[in-house]
């Protein structure tokens, strides 16, 4: 068995349930898992990595990671009635016969993803894919692929192909509303199991099952309740977007006389093995006109947990009311990214920002807080005590961050300087499950410039499809409004 010794200028260690920071420190792996953590190790090692003036971090967690070409650059700047031709038209659900991509092209989008996820120090992710360009959902192929893209590359994955019940869709006159598809989402969440059944513990462990409904407007009580009854038999945890918007809050309180959060508790659908990403728009909530109760409290008491995407919903000027709130109020708080690029150290920043904005104080929206959330909260969510954390007994998860970098600047507190000043084009080697998957920004055997041209034409043909679903039939110019005016200048003789 290899032993490898790692040594840099700070090591992030784990002492009594939390990270401590060493100076000259260490970190001895063999095989999958951590030997040693500390100053000086006098054991015997196979190989010696100088990782020189860098920190040595436990793997980001990433539990709302990009899984495909993102689609945000096109939808961060429409107002409210031009996002309306960016969704599905009454008339397209009804009638879309045919996928707008090929198998290959979707097969082709989770490798480009991961290999974003890998270079931006993500070791684990729970990935979510668009439904804006589909015929429906996600497909058990999909996620067949992905798995293999997964396997391959080296990447610690929780995944499962989405289902839906329903859609929103904009009818004629451009009103939105939830129409159902009630036995694709049938055939959906079965595939899901099935997926469950036949991955889980896949690739050495790196793959593990998990269930991904849609948002919760597009689901119907019994897949709640049979998707909760899947989680608990299988031991795979659930993903599912709620208390995220005006359109989703307001219809469900309509709907059922309380917040969405509160319709998910009674129908015993919360707890430790459920992740809600975002779960801003609560009773309370500065946009929400009615709902009662504590919707925190709830969160807490179930032992939810709460999936922040600082960025992806900051960009729409909206978010937790508060992070610091929320920890404060016991809930366990993990990150997410949910958007390119899948950056935990710009999530940190914005995050941190946000919060302290709202609150006006410091406590409990540092950098420190948020660096925990993207570990140890990842970790405690998926039950995992060996993730998130460089202590003894845990998987070799590791990334390294250099500081050399000019733009780093002056070094104090080694975890300021790099959330403030650093990205994850920082982070210069990973390694997980004991492989080292990333070095010198290059992933073994992948050739990112080739990858990086096929996203660009798989971008191209995605935005196309845009153009089938639109409500009003708009043109390119019209959909998507570019900054600037695009123009052909001559040159003048």
């Amino acid at each position: 068995m290899v032993k490898t010794k790692l040594k840099a200028k700070y090591v992030i260690g784990y002492h009594e349930e939390d990270h401590v920071l060493l100076t000259n420190g260490e970190v001895v792996y063999e095989e999958q898992s951590i030997v040693y953590v500390g100053n000086e190790y006098d054991g015997v090692v196979d190989e010696i990595i100088e990782c020189g003036n860098a920190v040595i971090s436990p793997g980001f967690i990433d539990l709302n990671a990009l899984g495909d070409i993102d689609h945000d650059i096109l939808h961060i700047e429409a107002d409210e009635e031009r996002m309306k031709n960016l969704l599905w038209s009454e008339d397209y659900m009804k009638n879309s016969s045919k996928e707008a991509m090929t198998q290959e092209e979707e097969a082709f989008k989770s490798l480009y993803a991961y290999t974003q996820l890998i270079l931006n120090g993500v070791t684990t992710a729970m990935p979510i894919t668009s439904v804006f360009y589909k015929k429906w959902a996600e497909t058990y192929a999909e996620s067949a692929a992905a798995a293999k893209h997964a396997g391959k590359l080296g990447l610690r994955i929780y995944l499962g192909p989405s289902y839906q019940f329903g859609m929103r869709v904009v009818k004629d006159d451009g009103t939105i509303e939830v129409q159902w598809d009630e036995e694709a989402g049938r055939v959906g969440l079965e595939e899901a199991v099935q997926f469950v059944k036949e991955f889980d513990g896949a690739y050495d462990g790196l793959v593990k099952g998990m269930f991904a409904p849609e948002r919760i407007e597009s689901q119907t009580e019994e897949s709640l309740r049979k998707t909760k009854a899947y989680s608990e038999e299988l031991g795979a945890p659930i993903k599912l977007h709620a208390a995220q918007g005006s359109f989703e809050y307001h219809s469900l309180l309509e709907k059922h006389g309380v917040t969405p959060l509160q319709y998910l508790n009674s129908l015993g659908f919360l707890g430790p093995q459920t992740g809600i990403p975002h779960a801003n728009f609560i009773a309370g909530y500065s946009e929400a006109n009615g709902g009662e109760g504590d919707d925190i409290a709830i969160l807490n008491e179930t032992e939810t947990t709460v999936i922040h995407c600082p960025i992806i919903m900051g960009r729409r000027g909206s978010g937790l009311e508060s992070f610091a709130r929320y920890k404060e109020s016991g809930v366990n708080i993990a990150i997410g990214t949910d958007t390119f690029p899948p950056d935990i150290f710009q999530n940190i920043r914005a995050g941190s920002m946000i919060s302290r904005l709202h609150e006006k104080r410091l406590q409990s929206s540092s950098f420190a807080d948020f660096y925990r959330a993207a570990t140890l909260g990842g970790a405690k969510f998926l039950g995992r005590e060996d993730l998130g954390r460089l202590v003894v007994g845990a998987k070799a998860d590791v990334i390294v961050i250099d500081l050399d970098g000019y733009h780093m600047g002056i070094t104090d507190d080694p975890i300021r300087t790099m959330i403030m000043s650093g990205s994850g084009r920082d982070v210069k080697m990973s390694i997980i499950n004991g492989r080292v998957v990333m070095k010198d920004r290059k992933i073994p055997g992948v050739d990112l410039d080739e990858l990086k041209s096929k996203a660009q034409a798989y971008f191209k043909k995605m935005k196309k499809a845009y153009g089938e679903r639109d409500y009003q039939q708009l043109e390119d110019r019209e959909r998507f409004n570019p900054s600037f005016t695009h123009v052909n200048l001559n040159k003048s003789r």
